[in-house]
């Protein structure tokens, strides 16, 4: 089976966003595919944190990824921080990637607006990306449109350590989630849905209240005609709740329009809430049950951590043989 690698920050709590455009899919992945899932705790030291909230955040993280649908029998779940070889194949990484390509990073030209206080971290945060997927032998990323840029560049770091130092990486590729890979926000349906740019209106937490739900969903934004049709370019707030509509209920976006054209934008809401409450109840109730029994939590990812650590070990060495270092 091909090997696939995907992470996800711990830097809030997850949302209808994360678990529809991506660990959703995860969890299909994880028995049809080899796959590693990262909470990525080093990712989330780019920005300012207190140390206890990363601690709890990484554990929340983590327990909401197990109530998804996660399961360490089927696929390895760990943190990053527990395998010391993401940062070991990063610095070595950091010595083959650029300046300059660094520099061309959307992201960081986003979020480096504050000028002297933006850190080395975050600036070399796409290398870190790479050497996470990098050192398992990742055979395919799944990613969104906002995380292909790093793919790129982690292809380009494998394919010019390669030439240098002889066939060391294996060259991932990225795949796309289909429908609901680009889950909107509620308030302001020309951005993507996210931890760190969207309202708490324009969220969705996966452990919201039903009553919680349904008051954001009615206040998404639309538009005045009252017209169901999908058109992302002209309704883009109709469209994301068709989309979430879709998606939650396993239809198409066809079926959807289909069923609510003749109906006004109040029914859609509501259908739409009633879905995503129905998605939600099993996640949350799974996770009242693990977060009763953090020592299970903690143990799986331990577990996880070992299986990781065993895997990316013989990458590590053929690096560090190539590379001209000692073995330790």
């Amino acid at each position: 089976m091909a090997r696939v690698f995907s992470g996800i920050q711990p830097t809030g709590d997850l949302h209808l966003g994360n678990y529809l455009g991506a660990v959703r899919q995860w969890v299909v992945d994880q028995d049809s595919h080899e796959a590693l899932y990262c909470v990525v705790d080093l990712h989330a030291m780019t920005a300012s944190y207190e140390p206890k909230e990363l601690t709890t955040r990484t554990q929340t993280t983590a327990t909401l990824l197990l109530a998804s649908g996660l399961d360490p029998a089927r696929c390895t779940l760990f943190v990053q921080s527990q395998v010391p070889a993401h940062t070991e194949l990063a610095w070595i990484l950091n010595c083959t990637a650029t300046f300059g390509e660094l520099n061309r990073m959307t992201q960081f030209k986003d979020k480096g607006q504050s000028g002297s206080s933006v850190t080395v971290g975050l600036f070399a945060y796409p290398v870190l990306m790479a050497a996470d997927i990098l050192a398992y032998d990742t055979d395919q990323v799944p990613v969104g449109d906002d995380q292909r840029q790093h793919l790129e560049l982690a292809r380009d770091i494998a394919l010019r350590f390669n030439n240098r130092f002889g066939e060391t990486f294996t060259v991932p590729k990225a795949t796309v989630p289909p429908l609901g890979a680009r889950v909107m926000d509620l308030q302001d349906p020309t951005i993507k849905m996210s931890k760190s740019n969207s309202s708490p209106q324009g969220i969705i937490g996966l452990l919201d209240a039903p009553e919680t739900i349904r008051k954001r969903i009615r206040s998404a934004v639309t538009d005045s005609d009252n017209h169901i049709e999908f058109n992302p370019d002209t309704k883009p707030g109709l469209a994301n709740l068709l989309t979430l509509l879709a998606v939650t209920t396993e239809q198409s976006i066809e079926a959807v329009v289909s069923e609510y054209e003749s109906s006004g934008y109040g029914s859609l809401k509501d259908a739409t809430a009633d879905a995503i409450i129905a998605c939600l109840s099993p996640i949350q109730e799974r996770y009242a049950d693990l977060s009763s029994d953090l020592k299970y939590v903690s143990g799986q990812l331990n577990q996880g951590a070992e299986r990781a650590r065993s895997l990316s070990s013989p990458v590590i060495a053929r690096v560090r043989e190539r590379a001209g270092l000692l073995a330790p």
